[in-house]
């Protein structure tokens, strides 16, 4: 038992400095092109200075290492097995009657921890980062209207309406949106407050308007109860529970908010009547991470651990490359079916993961037992 557990420390201690080597070549690369991209946008903004340039880089590394995990656990564990496989020690430990699975166990605690402290350390890093990142690149390098603008200009919005009925709700759209000095201001706007069996109150219809804290200011409004017509009312108050960064918020992309914000901010938008399946899905993802590095390490154990003299190893290597970005492919493709909501959240964030794992399993299974 203390040879295995000797082992176990070894074999532990190799793999965590590849994977950590590995992760951190590939982010160096990554933000290396991250930044000639950078470079490359600034080049027709003559006022913008370098030091912007470097410092959005600089934000962006915590963000590209989260992103490159996985992928390091894999190649670290694949570069790690096979060296030692290819030193004939792995080879020795399984004749000694050492399973594979005993000396895999310490390797596979150690994937699992770099996950979890990446979900809990990492992850409010760098959403914090991220986000001063887009804040920056929205002031230096953009031209568009802001987060608003990936909505098309307009703006669908259902949320709670007290006033006539305590669970009413009221619908708002407006048809143009924009941002004018740091007021969100709206135009084209109609309004439709409903009881809690959906039931039509009143139609509201303004021209324009504004959003105060916590309250829209509609101008020149009208208003029509059923069976009646349009009647001018002027300026009508229409509370709210959002303000205008809360509405800025619901637009930023889901890397910027944290593990610990997520949920209560996932609360809010559905409360708010915003859509929150992009952040429900970047929330499990962030809890599926610690399985989803246990699972690639296991995985560059199942295609690298083969022996040399049985030939065939760059062939095994290459699938084990080939099987994490087709793991990749199919989390991509399964996130996009979650964001269309053609597969729940949590479906579409632990699916991938948990298939990557039976394959490492079996793997596994067959190398020691086949």
């Amino acid at each position: 038992m203390s040879i295995a557990m000797t082992l176990s420390r070894y074999i532990a201690r190799q793999f965590v400095l590849s994977v950590l080597a590995m992760i951190a070549s590939l982010t160096g690369v990554v933000c290396l092109f991250d930044f000639i991209d950078l470079v490359r946008r600034v080049a027709t903004r003559p006022n913008v200075s370098t030091n912007i340039v470097t410092e959005i880089a600089g934000l962006h590394i915590p963000y590209f290492t989260m992103e490159i995990l996985p992928f390091g656990i894999l190649l670290g564990g694949i570069v790690c097995f096979w060296r030692l496989t290819r030193s004939s020690e792995l080879i020795v430990a399984r004749a000694a009657g050492i399973s594979a699975w005993q000396f895999l166990a310490a390797p596979l605690a150690c994937a699992i921890l770099i996950g979890t402290i990446a979900t809990c350390l990492i992850s409010p890093l760098s959403s914090a980062m991220y986000h001063r990142a887009e804040e920056l690149d929205q002031q230096y390098l953009r031209s568009d209207g802001g987060p608003l603008s990936l909505f098309g200009g307009a703006l669908w919005l259902r949320q709670a309406d007290t006033q006539y009925d305590p669970h009413g709700v009221a619908m708002l759209h407006a048809g143009d949106v924009k941002v004018e000095d740091g007021q969100l201001h709206i135009r084209n706007v109609s309004v439709f407050r409903l009881d809690h069996e959906n039931r039509l109150i009143m139609r509201i219809e303004s021209p324009d308007g504004f959003l105060k804290t916590h309250a829209w200011m509609l101008h020149h409004a009208t208003v029509a109860k059923p069976n009646s017509i349009l009647q001018p009312v002027g300026t009508l108050v229409l509370p709210t529970t959002l303000t205008f960064e809360r509405v800025q918020e619901s637009f930023a992309s889901p890397d910027a908010f944290s593990v610990w914000t997520l949920p209560g901010f996932i609360r809010l938008l559905e409360h708010s009547g915003f859509s929150s399946i992009r952040h429900r899905i970047h929330f499990q993802s962030l809890l599926a991470l610690p399985i989803l590095a246990g699972t690639m390490a296991l995985v560059s154990a199942g295609f690298s651990m083969r022996p040399s003299r049985r030939g065939g190893v760059a062939k095994m290597v290459g699938s084990g490359v080939m099987a994490g970005f087709l793991l990749f492919t199919i989390s991509k493709v399964a996130e996009q079916f979650g964001k269309s909501g053609a597969l729940p959240p949590i479906l579409a964030a632990w699916a991938p993961t948990l298939a990557g794992l039976c394959l490492a399993v079996a793997l596994l299974l067959h190398l020691e037992d086949g």
